[in-house]
């Protein structure tokens, strides 16, 4: 299946996206409903609405973890939420559904009906439930290709699954240990269900997003990786380390009286530990691949130095937002904020270029075609509060005062090259002259930006009247990416 995903990855007619997208939309809403009433079912009402109430209360703190991971190069709201919801309505269901088979499979044929449940948690489950979760980061990986440019992105997308998916599950198992202490009139603190909130709320939260990362991390790689070889084998490596981890996590009540928490202290915490660092290391990566690739652009004209060094900060990026919020309200913020990731998006996209990674010269320069002109017609608005937000967190200096116009931009360096030429200190000064004078709203035109290279025909909406429209950068000699 994985051998076949090159060719998948071809970039599919509107007509398909839309039909997918529906499919996919009222597949997650159909499960969705089957799954609350299940679950209801087998929690009672009580339980059900005790349960929602306690599972509730790791999710946002392990979403907002997740999408912190993501800040260097935000995804979008849609591909996270999406996510989420294949993890709690989709993903869920058949769990439920294949789990609950299979258990009644394998007592219907074992003599010891305790063997074929342990049989079940060790072998069947972590098998049936990785395999779903993982189910919607292939989608995100086959459909939205762009969305899905590395080890960071299957990061963030397997956490928000896992969270979705740990969220019904802690439902279930939360709910049905109610009702229960309701059966037997146990008091609160010798209660099931506050063992229970114990273990899976305050204990181990992270259990499922750690599991799944490691398949978002195996296709991650894949997505990264220029060998053919490892584009096959690192999604289904990733995918059975997860498979192993979640059984070694099932299996560790069978190990003993201790054996839970040998387990939990000699393997999950620090795989945990591994994870978190390697996560916060590829953070950092991720800002230093967005600070060089930007200066590259800076170089050509597209933009300013101070917004590529404003780019480049995730603390200038929010203050950026705040600026533009005062000044422009929500609609302000928002373009800062869309601004933000498209920059991103198009230093990535030139970095996994330069790489060498899986992409055709076609798609390359389409997708940075876009990038650049939607950047170009945002950059009135947006520029302004990315450079002010550069010159107020000190990634620059803002000159005494503008004196002479700034000279044409510098072509840009080819993509087999490291070495970028710097505007000169006049053209930066200027630059920065302009961004601290005032951050206006979106509605209203900021500074006029820096001309880009010159083209004979117009980018549509491109530049106001007087500048030169933007052309396409592309690759040198008409060739490929190297």
């Amino acid at each position: 299946m994985f051998r076949a995903l090159p060719g998948v990855l071809a970039r599919p007619s509107g007509a398909v996206r839309t039909c997918v997208r529906v499919a996919l939309l009222s597949c997650v809403s159909l499960s969705g409903v089957a799954i609350l009433e299940l679950v209801r079912e087998q929690t009672g009402t009580a339980g059900f609405f005790v349960g929602l109430g306690l599972a509730l209360l790791p999710v946002a703190p392990l979403m907002a973890a997740f999408r912190w991971l993501g800040r260097a190069a935000p995804l979008p709201w849609s591909r996270l939420l999406f996510c989420a919801g294949w993890g709690a309505c989709t993903a869920a269901l058949i769990a439920i559904v294949a789990n609950n088979f299979a258990s009644e499979w394998m007592a219907a044929a074992a003599t010891d009906p305790s063997a074929a449940d342990r049989l079940g948690s060790v072998a069947v489950a972590p098998v049936v439930e990785e395999s779903a979760k993982a189910a919607a980061l292939l989608l995100v990986f086959t459909f939205r290709r762009r969305h899905f440019t590395g080890p960071a992105d299957g990061l963030v997308l397997a956490g928000f699954t896992a969270t979705g998916f740990a969220f019904t599950e802690n439902i279930l198992y939360l709910g049905n240990a109610f009702g229960e202490d309701l059966d037997s009139g146990t008091t609160v603190l010798d209660s099931t269900t506050a063992a229970t909130f114990f273990v899976r709320i305050m204990l181990s939260p992270f259990a499922h997003p750690l599991f799944t990362a490691l398949t978002g991390l195996g296709l991650g790689l894949a997505a990264r990786s220029a060998r053919r070889p490892l584009r096959t084998w690192l999604p289904p490596l990733g995918l059975g380390l997860a498979m192993g981890a979640h059984a070694l996590w099932n299996s560790s009540s069978e190990l003993g009286a201790y054996g839970f928490y040998v387990v939990y202290g000699c393997v999950m915490v620090p795989v945990f530990a591994a994870l978190v660092g390697l996560a916060v290391r590829i953070r950092r990566g991720q800002l230093r691949t967005v600070a060089r690739e930007l200066r590259v652009y800076a170089g050509a004209g597209w933009l300013g130095p101070a917004e590529a060094a404003a780019l480049a900060s995730v603390p200038a990026r929010s203050l950026a937002r705040a600026l533009a919020r005062s000044a422009g309200g929500r609609q302000a913020a928002r373009a800062v904020a869309a601004y933000t990731a498209d920059a991103a998006a198009l230093a990535l996209l030139r970095d996994g270029a330069r790489s060498g990674g899986p992409r055709r010269v076609a798609d390359f320069a389409d997708r940075e075609r876009e990038l650049l002109e939607r950047l170009w017609r945002a950059r009135a608005a947006a520029g302004p509060a990315l450079a002010r937000a550069a010159v107020m967190e000190e990634l620059c200096a803002a000159p005494p005062a503008r004196t002479t116009a700034a000279g044409p931009p510098m072509r840009a360096t080819p993509v087999a090259h490291e070495v970028v030429r710097p505007l000169e200190a006049q053209a930066v000064a200027v630059a920065v002259a302009e961004a601290v004078a005032v951050v206006a709203p979106v509605t209203v035109p900021g500074p006029a930006p820096v001309p880009g290279p010159r083209r004979s025909g117009p980018c549509p909406g491109a530049t106001p009247a007087g500048h030169a429209s933007p052309r396409p950068y592309a690759l040198p000699d008409g060739g490929g990416v190297r």
